[in-house]
């Protein structure tokens, strides 16, 4: 049996409508968080992880939605990405901003959460809200 190091989840997918402007903003958000581009099917769909870890799958991928219709996102659903530390939470906000997403939060202590929460929320070029976090205390 397959697990993932979390050991709760397969993969998650987040909807496209435009793949080229997607993988170029998931391209530069993913990578300080140590995620880079494993399974490009050109025009179909581009799976991100980790290399030499995940070699079963990748657990984010980017894709058109299966049913033709038009990605849209979900009011209340995220997908929060562990950072290796806090410099990668705020390279990842930076570069969303840069590559056509937009603030959510700024990057920052969330003490409501827990002392050493330290997040930054985006949304991605078709609107998918995104987060960074670091639960380290430094």
């Amino acid at each position: 049996m397959t697990t993932r190091p979390n050991g709760c989840f397969s993969h998650v997918t987040i909807g496209s409508n435009d793949l080229k402007r997607s993988t170029d903003f998931f391209d530069a958000v993913l990578s300080p968080l140590g995620l880079t581009l494993l399974f490009p099917y050109e025009g179909e769909a581009y799976g991100y992880g980790r290399k030499g870890i995940d070699t079963q799958g990748a657990p984010v991928w980017v894709l058109k939605p299966f049913d033709g219709r038009a990605a849209v996102p979900g009011n209340g659903v995220h997908v929060a990405f562990i950072a290796p530390n806090r410099h990668a939470v705020d390279l990842f906000y930076a570069n969303a901003l840069k590559h056509g997403g937009k603030d959510e939060g700024k990057p920052g202590l969330r003490p409501n959460y827990h002392a050493h929460y330290y997040a930054a929320y985006v949304r991605d070029p078709d609107g998918n809200k995104l987060q960074a976090v670091c639960h380290d205390p430094e």
